[in-house]
């Protein structure tokens, strides 16, 4: 059970329109959208940021749900981890190479170029934050300035998120739990949850 209530969807008919594009694109709404509602200023300040780290740039536009899902395994947000098992396999990514995510270093469904990405993405998930000039350096290989600002970006956006939904304990809906179950061996929560016996982590 979450740790604040979530409005209800009948009750934000303002918000319909980002509700109906995450319908849409994703197949359900964040319940984490429904307790940030509460606070509205705080919703549609997220909403502006994660639109602009989704839609906007050069990054290839499957990278980035990929990076999102390192950032929160890093973190240790299983919520975001499987909201972005779901994204990622939207977005085109292969139900096998998101499964081999945790072996990316090896598996040769992943470029040199994405290798590079997820290790900052991890390095930078984790407290105390890892990333390294190094991480830099290698990423300076593969993508310019304005491309690693929006890698960033994503980690970023998923700091917050990591920590919104851990702290609140959002419920996992059934839509990317079924497909984190699928992909992602040991996320043992059933779905409606958040992590077993409510706890989190």
């Amino acid at each position: 059970m979450a740790n604040v209530k979530p409005l209800r969807r009948e009750d934000l008919p303002q918000y319909e329109d980002l509700f109906k594009a995450y319908d849409q694109q994703m197949g359900f709404v964040p319940n984490s959208f429904f307790t940030m509602a509460r606070q509205p200023e705080i919703l549609e300040g997220f909403r502006s940021l994660i639109l602009a780290v989704w839609n906007t740039g050069t990054v290839d536009p499957q990278l980035k749900p990929l990076v999102a899902l390192m950032t929160s395994y890093g973190a240790g947000c299983r919520y975001c981890q499987a909201h972005e098992v779901a994204r990622a396999h939207e977005t085109g990514v292969s139900l096998d190479k998101i499964s081999q995510i945790h072996d990316f270093e090896h598996s040769n469904l992943y470029t040199d170029a994405e290798r590079a990405a997820l290790r900052l993405a991890l390095a930078a998930g984790q407290h105390p934050n890892r990333a390294t000039r190094q991480h830099f350096e290698e990423l300076r290989r593969y993508y310019d300035e304005a491309q690693i600002v929006e890698i960033v970006a994503v980690i970023a956006a998923f700091g917050f998120l990591n920590r919104w939904n851990e702290t609140m304990a959002t419920d996992l809906e059934p839509e990317p739990w079924a497909l984190a179950h699928q992909t992602l061996m040991g996320l043992d929560w059933e779905p409606g949850r958040h992590a077993p016996d409510g706890s989190t982590g």
